[in-house]
Parts: structure tokens; C-alpha cells; sequence
């Protein structure tokens, strides 16, 4: 074959990065005031079921459809917000009704994280100094 030479072997092939992450929510209009309002991040886009959210590098988008596709709707995953002092950040996310689940707590050496649900039970924390 004359482009054999071109196309990569299949054992060098790796998947390298994340740029999205879908997760199923029930009712886009319950599940956007506490994405944008609550959490402060910004509506990239919304299409018929689906909203895309500025998370950074990633897009964080809210599926109406995966939602109904998948059973349980959530599962063993966390998403983890960095932020630079986790007490001051619970503070400020408390003081727009984000509800925790478990308080700021010491998990290793200097790191300090704290944990809280969306409207539809994912798991999210916000991790870093204390």
C-alpha cells in the first residue's frame, strides 16, 4: 500500500485530552438558573435539549436526552471545580443557596475540598487550600 507509510498504527494510538462532558439533567430551564446563577458559569450556547457551558477547557454541556437515554441517570462521577481557598469559595457559593452535602473538610496535607449536588444528584466539590 502506498500510503501505508502515513497512517498511524493502531498501538500508537491515545486519546490526549477532554474537551467536553456531558451531563443528563431532567429540565434544562430547572437545571440552568443553578449552573449560571449559582455557580457563575457562562450559557455558550442552547439548542433544543442540550446547553453548552463555558467550564474553562472543558464544555460542560446539560443533556435533556442523555438524561432520558440513560438509567440510572447518575452515577460514580464527581466533577471537581479548582479553586484557589475552599473556604472562602463555600462561602460565596453558600451565600447564592448552592446547598453542601458534606462541609469544607481537610483531605491531604494542604488540600482542602467540600461537596454538593445539582438539581438532578451530581456529585460536584471544589478542591484546594483551605
Amino acid at each position: 500500500d502506498v500510503c501505508s507509510w502515513y497512517r498511524p498504527k493502531m498501538d500508537d494510538f491515545k486519546l490526549t485530552q477532554i474537551n467536553m462532558v456531558l451531563l443528563g439533567v431532567e429540565k434544562l430551564d430547572r437545571a440552568l438558573p443553578f449552573y449560571c446563577d449559582q455557580l457563575g458559569l457562562s450559557l455558550r450556547n442552547r439548542m433544543e435539549g442540550f446547553a453548552f457551558l463555558d467550564a474553562g477547557a472543558i464544555t460542560l454541556v446539560l443533556s435533556e436526552p442523555l438524561a432520558r437515554s440513560r438509567q440510572p441517570k447518575n452515577g460514580a462521577i464527581e466533577v471537581v471545580f479548582p479553586v484557589q481557598h475552599v473556604r472562602e469559595a463555600h462561602a460565596a457559593l453558600l451565600s447564592k443557596g448552592v446547598n453542601f452535602i458534606v462541609e469544607p473538610r481537610n483531605v491531604s496535607g494542604p488540600f482542602w475540598a467540600a461537596n454538593f449536588l445539582d438539581p438532578d444528584g451530581h456529585l460536584f466539590s471544589i478542591f484546594g487550600n483551605e
